[in-house]
């Protein structure tokens, strides 16, 4: 199943609009930020360049965000971070066994088909009822960031000087279509690297441009 990654310009343009199609949601990430003692969803003025348009900025499969997952977990446990075809009980046991670590990542504890990172730092990702019953946990681009950093090593990627990330789809993926092929590479991590690219580019370009990632 297809997974898609867009970012949301945090420009006053789009976020003070009365037609703003994620008044709701900012409303709701806000609401969650304040109850835990962080700062709300920044808003930015416009500058030349910047738009409130809503872009992809990558895709890829759903299984293949679960096996960066596991990567992941494995690196954080202290685990061997082994290469697999498909993914296995292990992988339900490493989030068995570490639950805890598991929620405390903005990689790992996230809903892979809803949901959003905002550019704000916060330690663990925030849940509450609200965001439970729509999105899901909320994410911090700066912590994700870290933890892409985190497990890059262990992926064959030099965090500092990356590969090109992939091209981003040409037009919305339904959850029912296959994502489109990831680009050849020999590794025998490559479905992890193409998520980890994709995701990597999704994380930069939020803190530079001041916008939110969501899943679609």
């Amino acid at each position: 199943m297809a997974c898609d990654l867009w970012l949301v310009p945090l420009v006053d343009v789009l976020c003070h609009s009365p037609d703003n199609p994620f008044a709701e949601e900012i409303a709701a990430y806000d609401k969650a930020l304040h109850e835990a003692g962080f700062p709300p969803v920044p808003v930015f003025s416009y500058m030349p360049g910047l738009s409130g348009d809503v872009a992809p900025v990558a895709g890829f499969d759903y299984d293949a965000l679960h096996f960066l997952r596991r990567a992941y977990l494995l690196r954080i446990c202290g685990l061997e971070v082994t290469p697999v075809d498909e993914l296995g009980g292990d992988y339900e046991q490493l989030l068995e066994m570490f639950d805890a670590t598991a929620q405390h990542s903005h990689l790992v504890w996230h809903y892979d088909h809803a949901g959003a990172y905002v550019p704000v730092d916060f330690p663990a990702p925030l849940s509450n009822d609200e965001l439970l019953a729509g999105g899901g946990p909320l994410g911090s681009s700066q912590a994700l960031l870290r933890e892409l950093e985190f497990v890059a090593p262990s992926l064959g990627i030099d965090p500092a000087n990356p590969p090109l990330a992939p091209t981003p789809p040409a037009a919305p993926t339904s959850l029912e279509e296959p994502a489109a092929p990831a680009p050849w590479d020999e590794s025998p991590f490559a479905r992890e690297r193409h998520v980890w690219l994709g995701l990597h580019a999704a994380t930069t370009r939020s803190l530079a441009q001041g916008s939110m990632i969501i899943y679609s």
